[in-house]
Parts: C-alpha cells; sequence; structure tokens
C-alpha cells in the first residue's frame, strides 16, 4: 500500500448502462406445459402396502398404484401415510361389529355433551352476587357437636346416630344480627368446614353441613337477598356433591386402572355401589322436603354407578318434589338448580327440563296470592322488585330448556307464555334466553304482547331493552324495522328516570344506526340529550347536527376519551370510500381534538401511539377529490389541531409530499403557473413542520424524502434547501438512539441513510452559485468531522460508497434521472474541469481509505483490516479501470492484504477469483486475465 499511496484515485471505467443491463438480464426459457411447474396440480402416484395383524383376523398384503391429480397436503391416501395406519391399528372401532340403531342412538345420547356456545352458570355467578345485595341484617344457623375420631365400631355408629338425631331435634344455635358480608363469610366457613370434615373422614359432620346450609333456602325474611343466598348455598352442595361422587369413584379402581369417562353401571364393584346407596339411604331419612331435595340433587350424578336409568328415573321425581315447596320464590330456584344439576349430567334429558318449566307456568299465579303479597307488605318489597328476584332463575330455567331447541319448541313456551296474564316477568326471561334470530324474526309479536303487559308489575321499558339486545344480534323482516323502532321509542321517551331511560336508550341507538339514515339518527340523538342534560334551557340553540352535544355530556375526560376511541375505531373499522362530507369532518375533528388534547407529561408512549394511529386513519380517510387546494388546507389546520402527537406530523408530511405527486401526476409532470406554486406551497408545509419533530432520523429520512419530491415537481432551489438541512444536522446525530424502548449504536442507521443521501446526490443539479460538486464536499466535510467510534469502520464504509458516487458521476450518461431535470451530465457535458473536481475528491477520498488501513495493522484489529481491503477491493472492481497501473497495483495489494493474516473467508476469495477469470471473457475485459494471475489464492497453513 505504501507504494502505491502517492496521488491514487479512482480511475473509473467507462459503462455503458444499457448493454450491462441486457447482460445482467435472467436468460429466458420457453416453457413446456408438460414438464413440472410448481404452480400445477401434484400428479400423485400411489402405492399401498397395507399388512395389519388383528385378533380374530388374518394378515393380508395388498399393494396398488394410481395416478391422479390430487394435492397431497389436502387429502388423505386413505391408510398409506404411518400415522393413519398406526390410527387404524390402534382404534377398536374399525373393527367393531355394526351397532343396531337402538344403540347406536342410546350411546349418542350418553355421550352428548353441553358445548361451548351454551353459558355456564358460573358466568352468571358474580352478577347475580353484585346484584341482589341488601344492608338488613341476617341470621343463619350454626353450631352442632364435632365427631370424635378413632373410636371403636360400635361407638362410631352409636355416635352417628346420636348426631343424626340432634341434627334433627334442633340442637344448631342460631346466629342473629349479621351483615351481609358477615353473612357471606359464615358461608365461606361452612363451605371450609365441609372440605375438612370430609378429609378427617367425618362424613357424616359433613352431611350435617350441607344439611344445615340446605334449610338455609327455605327461609325469605330478607327477600331482596335470596338470589346471592342461593348461589353462596348453591356453591356449598356443588362442592358436596364433587367429593361424594369422587369419593365412589375411587372406591371403583381395580389393579390401579380407573373406570373411563363413559363407564357402564355393570364395572362398578359391590363396594362402591353400597357406599353409594348408603348415601342415597342418607338422605331419604331427612324428613325435611328442602334440604332432602337440595341434597339429593346435588348427588345425582352418583346415579351412574347403580343403573343406566337412574339419572332419568330420578329427575321426573325431583320435579314432582317441588310442587310440595309452598313459597314460589323458593320454589323456582329449586327448579333452576334441577335444570343446573339436570345440563351437567343428562344434558339430553330435555323432557324433565320442559316438565320442570311447565309446572313453573302452572304455579305462576301463587305469586299474586295473598301469603306472598303480605310477606311483601311486611317485608316493605314492592311488586316490581319482588318480581326481579325471580329472573336469575326463570333466564336460568329458560337457557337450559332453549339450548338446541327447535323452534315449534320455542314456540309452544311462547304461547303458554301469552295464556297468562301479567306475563311481563316470563315475556323477559323468554327474550334473555331464546335464540335473537327467534326473537327477531317475531319482532312484531313480541311488540304485542310487550304492550298487553301490567305496567305495575314489570316495567316496560325492561321489556324493550332485552327486544333491543336481541335486535343488536340479529335482523327483524326489513319491513317492519320502522314500526319496530316506533313502537319503541313511544315507550323509551317517556321515561322519566335518566338512568332508566338511558339503559334501554343506549340499545336502540345502535339499532337505529344499522337500519337507518343520519336523520334517524339525529332524532333519537336529540331525544337522548333532551333527556340527559340537566339544564335545557340552552336546547334552542343546538344546530342541526345532534352528534357533538350527544359527547359533551361525557364530562369526565377518561370516559369522553374512551368514547371517542371506540368511535375512531368503529370509523376506521366501517368506513369503506374517503369522505369530504363537513358534518363528519367537523365531528370526527372534534373527537380526534379531544383524544388529542388528553395528552400530558403523564401519558404513556403505548396510548400515545395508539391515539396517534386512530388520528392517522382519519386523515388517510379525508379526500377532497381534485380539489387539491382544500386538501391541503385541511392538512394545515389538522397540523396546527394534533402538533403534540409526532406520529401525526409525520403522517402529515407523507400526506402532503404524496399531494404533490399527485398534482405532478395530474399534470403530467408539465407544471403550470398555477399547480407550479401549489406544489412550492406543500414542499414549504414539509421545509416548516419537520423541525418540529424530536426523532433526529425521522428528521433526515423526512428531509431526504421531502428534497427528492420537490426535485420530481422542478422546485429546484427547494429541493437544495431539504438537502442542505440534512446534511447540517448529520453531525447532531447522536452516538445511542432509542429503538423500540432500547438504547442502540445509531452507526448503523446513519450508514443505511448516507448511502441513500449519495444515490439521491447523484441526480441532483449543481447550484450556479455554489459550485462544484458543493452538496458532496459540503457531506464530506460533515462525514470528515463527525466523531466515529474507535472501533467502528463506517466512516471507511462511507467512504467507499462515495467512491461509487464519483464513479457514477463521471460518466457520460447516469444511470437514472430525474424527469425534466438537468443532472450534471446535462450540465457540464463531461467537461475536463468537472472531471478533475471529481478526480481531486477521488484521491482525498481513497487516501483516507488507505490512512484507515494502516491504522488497523494491531494483533486486535487484523481481522477488521482484511474485510475492509476486500470491501475496497471489491469496489475498485466494480467501479474502477483496472487498465491504470497503479489502481490495479493497488487492487493486488488489496488481496493480498486481505489474505495477509489468514483472516480471509477463503470461499468468498475463491468466488472473487473465479468471477474475474469470467469477466475475463467479456469484450474489453482482456485484462482481467492478467489480473487473475496477479491475484493468488493463499492457504491458512
Amino acid at each position: 500500500l505504501r507504494n502505491t499511496r502517492k496521488q491514487i484515485r479512482m480511475h473509473a471505467r467507462s459503462r455503458n448502462y444499457v448493454s450491462e443491463s441486457e447482460v445482467c438480464k435472467l436468460e429466458s426459457m420457453p416453457l413446456d406445459f408438460g414438464d413440472y411447474h410448481p404452480l400445477k396440480p401434484i400428479t400423485v402416484t400411489e402405492s399401498k402396502t397395507k399388512k395389519m395383524n388383528r385378533k380374530g383376523s388374518t394378515s393380508s398384503t395388498s399393494s396398488s398404484s394410481s395416478s391422479s391429480m390430487m394435492d397431497p397436503l389436502s387429502s388423505v391416501l386413505d391408510g398409506t401415510d404411518p400415522l393413519s395406519l398406526f390410527a387404524a391399528a390402534a382404534d377398536p372401532v374399525t373393527t367393531a361389529p355394526p351397532m343396531d340403531g337402538a344403540r347406536r342412538k342410546r350411546d349418542k345420547d350418553e355421550s352428548s355433551a353441553v358445548g361451548s356456545d351454551f353459558e355456564p352458570w358460573s358466568s352468571k355467578r358474580g352478577e347475580i352476587l353484585a346484584r341482589y345485595t341488601t344492608t338488613e341484617k341476617l341470621s343463619i344457623v350454626s353450631g352442632g357437636k364435632a365427631t370424635t375420631t378413632g373410636s371403636a365400631v360400635s361407638e362410631k355408629v352409636r355416635t352417628r346416630l346420636e348426631e343424626l338425631d340432634d341434627l334433627e331435634e334442633g340442637s344448631q344455635k342460631e346466629l342473629l344480627n349479621l351483615t351481609q358480608q358477615d353473612y357471606m363469610n359464615r358461608i365461606e366457613e361452612l363451605n371450609q368446614s365441609l372440605k375438612d370434615a370430609w378429609s378427617s373422614d367425618q362424613k357424616v359432620k359433613a352431611l350435617k353441613i350441607v344439611i344445615q346450609c340446605s334449610k338455609l333456602l327455605s327461609d325469605t325474611t330478607v327477600i331482596q337477598f335470596y338470589p346471592s343466598k342461593f348461589v353462596l348455598i348453591t356453591d356449598i352442595l356443588d362442592t358436596f356433591g364433587k367429593l361424594v361422587y369422587e369419593r365412589i369413584l375411587s372406591m371403583c379402581v381395580d389393579n390401579r386402572v380407573s373406570l373411563p369417562d363413559n363407564f357402564s353401571p355393570e364395572s362398578v364393584n359391590d363396594t362402591a355401589k353400597e357406599t353409594c346407596l348408603n348415601w342415597f339411604f342418607k338422605i331419604a331419612s331427612i324428613r325435611e322436603l328442602i334440604p332432602r331435595f337440595y341434597v339429593e340433587a346435588a348427588i345425582l350424578k352418583c346415579n351412574k354407578f347403580l343403573s343406566k336409568t337412574g339419572i332419568s328415573e330420578c329427575l321426573p321425581r325431583l320435579t314432582s318434589m317441588i310442587r310440595g315447596i309452598g313459597d314460589p320464590l323458593v320454589a323456582v330456584y329449586a327448579r333452576a338448580y334441577l335444570c343446573r344439576v339436570g345440563m351437567e349430567v343428562a344434558p339430553q334429558l330435555k323432557e324433565s327440563l320442559n316438565k320442570n318449566f311447565f309446572d313453573f307456568l302452572l304455579t305462576f299465579k301463587q305469586i299474586h296470592g295473598d301469603t306472598v303479597q303480605n310477606q311483601l307488605v311486611v317485608q316493605c318489597v314492592e311488586i316490581p322488585l319482588y318480581l326481579t328476584l325471580y329472573s336469575p332463575a326463570i333466564d336460568w330455567i329458560l337457557q337450559c330448556i332453549a339450548y338446541h331447541a327447535p323452534d315449534v319448541l320455542l314456540t309452544e313456551m311462547m304461547e303458554r307464555c301469552k295464556k297468562l296474564g301479567n306475563n311481563a316477568l316470563l315475556l323477559n326471561s323468554v327474550m334473555s334466553a331464546f335464540r335473537a334470530e327467534f326473537i327477531a324474526a317475531r319482532s312484531m309479536d313480541f311488540i304485542g304482547m310487550i304492550k298487553e303487559c301490567d305496567e305495575s308489575g314489570f316495567p316496560k321499558h325492561l321489556l324493550f331493552r332485552s327486544l333491543g339486545l336481541n335486535l343488536a344480534l340479529a335482523d327483524p323482516p326489513e319491513n317492519d324495522r320502522l314500526q319496530i323502532l316506533n313502537e319503541a321509542w313511544k315507550v323509551i321517551t317517556k321515561l322519566k328516570n335518566p338512568q332508566d331511560y338511558i339503559n334501554c336508550a343506549e340499545v336502540w341507538v345502535e339499532y337505529t344506526c344499522r337500519h337507518f339514515t343520519k336523520r334517524e339518527v339525529n332524532t333519537v340523538l336529540a331525544d337522548v340529550i333532551k333527556h340527559m342534560t340537566p339544564d335545557r334551557a340552552f336546547e334552542d340553540a343546538y344546530p342541526q347536527e345532534k352528534f357533538l352535544p350527544f359527547l359533551d355530556m361525557f364530562q369526565k375526560e377518561s370516559v369522553r376519551v374512551e368514547v371517542c376511541k371506540c368511535i375512531m375505531e368503529s370509523f376506521i373499522k366501517h368506513q369503506q370510500e374517503s369522505t369530504k362530507d363537513p358534518v363528519i369532518l367537523n365531528a370526527l375533528l372534534h373527537i380526534c381534538k379531544t383524544m388529542h388534547d388528553s395528552v400530558n407529561a403523564l401519558t404513556l408512549e403505548d396510548e400515545k401511539r395508539t391515539l396517534a394511529a386512530l388520528i392517522n386513519g382519519f386523515i388517510k380517510m379525508v379526500s377532497f377529490g381534485r380539489d387539491f387546494e382544500q386538501q391541503l388546507s385541511f392538512y394545515v389546520e389538522a397540523r396546527s389541531m394534533f402538533c403534540n402527537l409526532e406520529p401525526v406530523l409525520v403522517q402529515l408530511i407523507h400526506s402532503v409530499n404524496q399531494l404533490a405527486m399527485e398534482t405532478r401526476r395530474v399534470m403530467k409532470g408539465n407544471h403550470s403557473r398555477k399547480t407550479a406554486a401549489f406544489v412550492r406551497a406543500c414542499v414549504a408545509f414539509c421545509f416548516i413542520t419537520i423541525p418540529s419533530l424530536s426523532s433526529i432520523f425521522t428528521r433526515l429520512n423526512l428531509y431526504l424524502h421531502s428534497g427528492q419530491v420537490a426535485l420530481a415537481n422542478q422546485c429546484l432551489s427547494q429541493a437544495d434547501a431539504f438537502f442542505k438541512a440534512a446534511v447540517s444536522l448529520v453531525p447532531e446525530v447522536p452516538k445511542m438512539i432509542s429503538v423500540d424502548g432500547k438504547m442502540r449504536p445509531s452507526d448503523a442507521f446513519l450508514l443505511e441513510f448516507l448511502c441513500n443521501f449519495f444515490s439521491t446526490l447523484l441526480v441532483v443539479p449543481d447550484h450556479p452559485e455554489q459550485g462544484v460538486l458543493f452538496l458532496v464536499r459540503g457531506l464530506l466535510n460533515v462525514i470528515q468531522d463527525y466523531t466515529w467510534e474507535d472501533n467502528s469502520d463506517d466512516k471507511v464504509r462511507i467512504y467507499t460508497n462515495v467512491l461509487h458516487l464519483l464513479s457514477a458521476m463521471t460518466q457520460e450518461a447516469y444511470i437514472y434521472h430525474v424527469d425534466k431535470v438537468d443532472s450534471n451530465d446535462a450540465l457540464y457535458g463531461g467537461d475536463s474541469k468537472f472531471l478533475a473536481e471529481i478526480n481531486k475528491l477521488s484521491e482525498t477520498v481513497v487516501s483516507q481509505i488507505l490512512d484507515h488501513l494502516k491504522t488497523l495493522g494491531k494483533e486486535e484489529s487484523l481481522k477488521r483490516q482484511s474485510q475492509l481491503a476486500l470491501y475496497f477491493f471489491n469496489t475498485i472492481l466494480a467501479h474502477g479501470d483496472l487498465r491504470n497501473n497503479r489502481l490495479n497495483q493497488l487492487s493486488v495489494n488489496l488481496w493480498n492484504l486481505a489474505q495477509k493474516h489468514g483472516f480471509a473467508d477463503t470461499k468468498t476469495m475463491v468466488k472473487t477469483l473465479e468471477y474475474i477469470k469470467r469477466r475475463s471473457k467479456q469484450p474489453e475485459m482482456s485484462h482481467f486475465t492478467e489480473l487473475a494471475l496477479r491475484l493468488p489464492l493463499q492457504s491458512r497453513t
């Protein structure tokens, strides 16, 4: 390198880009459609070989081949793949004899289970506990003597009998004046006591706890708390039922093999059956109806151990037992529990569920009897509140019945409800439980039933809310839609209580938006404003558009911002075409401004990104067509409104640049005086907006992008201003930048930007007052003065890329141009002074590269030296004229330096040499033959 360093410049070889492009093109090959093609259907030749040894069958081997057009990834080749063969060999069903129809049907019924589309009781539990509360004092029965363990058998039996006697004779004490929380805590203690007693083998005590808890379900002294009490008590019953079932199941283990899920009673041993019967006998001895019913229902599943028909026989009997419960509220929750257990253990036995509900309909008139009315008077409970206590139970019963039920059954239930007077409670539950499609198709029938209901019993607005919830999921007949809305709104608009009103109106607003025009939506919103604004003195001053006043009712900022986010998400999701409607733009600008103004110093970055994405989605949907000036005015207004969200400003800059290029496209590159002034206005918008951004690489890239747009629109002085701004910004690039919340070195990002910048500078014409290659010189000075890391070679890599640029600048015709912009190849026409300036720069750059390579001669940096030497060699090979002796000698020295210390990649060196030998066979490249002879491959040894 020392011998070749003086006055070396990059002697660029003369390029004919057109011919080079032709040589580098991929060779076109005529396609024979008879040959394989990756997009053609695959012809599969199938070879079948089956060999299976099974009990009771002989081995057989068969083979066949067939050719067919099929996709092997979407077809099963009938047992030829090993997984299918394995499954067929392991599956006993494949060899089982065909079943008769009755057996097949029974097995199907027994294996049927409730699917994921059935809403489980667990999802309703929390809502019931939260809704049905009380501030009144409660009472609970507690006490009873604990059993002692470890006694003799006779003593143990005697103790159990005494405890059962105590249970019946009322030895328990009653805890009075409990708050609701105390009551719930005590229930939880009982639940834990049940588990503790069971784990310590005190089965009688466990049964005693369950009986005590079941008795509580007959108490309605604090009636408004009854649904929550039912939830708490049945949790204990569920626990008990699970413990008993698992206990009996564990006794069925034979030779460490447990029973399968679909076991038959024949496979249950006698000990397990005896224990199971013992439990049912104990429960049968309970004297009181309610605890006897609930405890037996809790272990209903245990009938599987005794007989196949046990559950189907018990369900009707338990259903009939409920007829003996006098209080209709207690009875309906007992029916709900039976349905709950029935759906879990025998969902196919729908007849019992239906009978359960029809029994309830027959006793429905009890609700209005003297006994219930007197009870309500004593507890000071109004009939509307009392009726709502039935809703969780009836809703659950109807949900169980309506699950996968045919329309015929649903229609029958609907007709039975019609026959009952004051059937609002039932009607509401029907609309809550039945399929939305079923309700929507009969909307007018349900409206007729709602109108006939007695207002004093169950509020009609709740019925219309339930109907509206169904219509949000399924569409009614088109001819009925307007009449449905009118009938519903007649009732809704008369509601005086704001909470009742908005609970109902919010459902029907969605229905209106789905099926009607802006006129109807405006009418509905006006009615909402009228009801929900406390002081309506200024309502006459409201504009015709009702949407913004509606939003103003959300006074709390966090709530209002969430509402605005929901609206924008819906707009972006459903708006199919761009819009320029002034009403829509005004409303959505107001919404976006509300979101933007919520940003402060404490706002999280994720929240800022979310808000910015929503606002950008809106900006992209705004289009004024060919009215480009109006489009730019909108962007200017948006910039003033959303100045605190940087991603929005970035989007506006891109949108304005796109607007300038769209103007160029419309004018086909030939700007008039008016359009030239307009694109300069667009360029000015970008130039004054970019400095307000905080991210330095965002600014650099936008300066470059906007400069390219200005250049494409023949705004040469403006393009120079962008490029000068980018050059002056490079020294401010920090050593570390934040990328996705983590600090990263900036060198790689700067190198990428500068390479893109050099590609643009090739076509930028020199300013007549600034001298030759003013921008290139300025950028090189900045690169020279930039403080690079000590162990970084990026500066040299950048200089090497500068040589690519300078080599391209010496060509008579540049590889690419900007339409209607004369680059330096046209301005200078190969002038010798211009080429001399390029050569001087080239000498300086080469000198800088060689100086850096010399500094890498220390042992710890020899690998970097090898890599950079090969990188520089490849640059000379691609762009230099190697007929020049000094450049030729420099390339040889770089080749040797790359291999000198054994750090070169041998495969890369071999491929490079092969490339040189191939190039030597091309026209005017014969000097590469001599070069190849001077490039030895050194072994690592």
